[in-house]
């Protein structure tokens, strides 16, 4: 999202911690001269580099700082600068952001401790610059980014650890786990109920809990028989990356019997923030669902490491696409929404959760062409899980084409690394999609290979 047009106010003052700004060649440059063994320094990792290189996507309110309980909300800009949601301010770096923020509730304040202070989705940026190092420069000084972290707890009363106790009694590859254990426990889902109408001021990534059909006096206008191939793919789509990913859901709707059957799954093989390239992928999708005669009936997206509950994000999402699909005259036609939490702690062994939804739009919506005061009910969908005969070629296909696509991608998912003390992220994805697995068992030795080629990846 780009700056609005209205005078902003640059601040550039970061105190003692505050980055250099680079520019495009020097980016270049030190992403091109990483690859020869040279080391970055922390203050040559900027947003602009993490943004480039997938690890963080551009959001509004996707940015905050707590700081001795006041809270302060950041918008991240697609050029990697940062504005303040209250006033409109524009921040270079989040040391910047974060000195400024902090001077306000206690002016003796000269330093931000930026990266540690600011957090993404509710993750220290911290840690997204540890994750850039160990993939870009592998032999970094990681005592770099523990001394921003250690500063942080300082300034908040806390006693700081060493690095090397924190790390002593940790098992090798578990670090990215217990950052995820950290976040799960942040996103705690609110009822419906407790909503109220539509307040431009809450989080959109808010996380609501379902209500059921049956809790608001309705019943489910349609039924829904899901193919075990299209959670295959998904659910093997959601687990390679720790970003969100998104594809759509071909099928065909019977009005005679009510009946959405969804037969295909269609990954968009692109980022989320990445525009230019998403209508490019969503006409071939459109191509795809043409040639095999289906229709778009739905789509799916990822919690990587939260609940797949819907956000008030995704129940406003959801409530477009059921419009969308409506089309023009009329007529009823569902569309289906589905969310997959492959990595959330709070699942049950090793299977993603698969969350499929729909949005019960407010009375007002009928009659009003704005968007309604009060947000939809996001219910439940009770679905059929019908077991595929065999794996097809073209959903096999598919997850290769995926593999080649998250390949180089810094946020590719480590499976060589733990999942949980005694199981790799490679026994975590086999168990999941071992869920979905077609009656023929031969499939097993098929996904071998498509394993085989994820780990040559790492």
């Amino acid at each position: 999202m780009e700056p609005p047009c209205s005078p902003q106010v640059a601040v550039e003052d970061g105190g003692e911690e505050e980055e250099e700004e680079l520019s495009g060649g020097e980016e270049s440059e030190l992403r091109s001269s990483s690859g020869r063994g040279s080391l970055l320094t922390r203050r040559g990792i900027t947003l602009r580099v993490l943004l480039k290189d997938g690890l963080v996507e551009p959001g509004d309110g996707a940015l905050t700082i707590h700081y001795l309980g006041k809270k302060f909300v950041g918008d991240l800009l697609t050029d990697g600068k940062i504005r303040w949601v209250e006033t409109g301010q524009i921040f270079n770096s989040p040391s910047a952001w974060a000195t400024h923020c902090k001077r306000l509730v206690n002016p003796a304040k000269k330093s931000g401790c930026g990266w540690a202070s600011v957090r993404y989705r509710g993750q220290k940026l911290v840690q997204y610059k540890t994750s850039w190092l160990h993939k870009y420069q592998p032999s970094a000084d990681m005592s770099l980014v523990s001394e921003e972290e250690d500063e942080d707890e300082e300034e908040e009363g806390k006693t700081a650890v060493p690095a090397e106790e924190k790390n002593k009694n940790a098992k090798p590859g578990l670090h990215d786990i217990m950052v995820a254990r950290r976040t799960d426990r942040e996103r705690i889902p609110v009822r419906y109920g407790n909503l109220g109408a539509r307040d431009p001021s809450r989080d959109p990534h808010t996380l609501v809990e379902l209500s059921a059909f049956s809790a608001i006096n309705r019943f489910q206008p349609f039924n829904v028989a899901v193919s075990s191939n299209v959670l295959l793919l998904m659910d093997f789509h959601c687990h390679l990356t720790t970003s969100e990913v998104v594809g759509y859901l071909g099928g065909r709707w019977d009005t005679t019997t009510q009946l959405l059957t969804v037969l295909r799954a269609f990954p968009c093989r692109t980022r989320l923030a990445d525009k230019e390239s998403a209508s490019a992928v969503e006409e071939e999708i459109c191509q795809n669902l043409f040639m095999r005669g289906l229709s778009l009936v739905g789509w799916y997206h990822s919690h990587p490491r939260g609940p797949a509950l819907p956000s008030l994000q995704d129940i406003d999402s959801q409530m477009d696409h059921q419009l969308r699909l409506q089309g023009s005259n009329n007529g009823f036609q569902p569309c289906l929404g589905i969310i997959c939490g492959p990595y959330y702690h709070g699942n049950q062994g090793v299977a993603s959760t698969i969350t499929p939804f729909w949005v019960v739009p407010p009375p007002e919506s009928f009659s009003s062409k704005q968007r309604p005061n009060d947000y939809g009910i996001p219910v439940a969908v009770e679905v059929t899980y019908v077991q595929d005969n065999f794996l097809t070629s073209d959903v096999l296909n598919e997850m290769m084409l995926l593999v080649d696509y998250y390949r180089t991608a810094p946020d590719i998912v480590q499976f060589s690394q733990y999942w949980c003390p005694d199981t790799t992220m490679m026994d975590k994805i086999k168990g999941s999609l071992s869920g979905h697995a077609p009656k023929d068992q031969a499939y097993s030795q098929i996904l071998e290979h498509v394993y085989s080629q994820l780990s040559i990846t790492q």
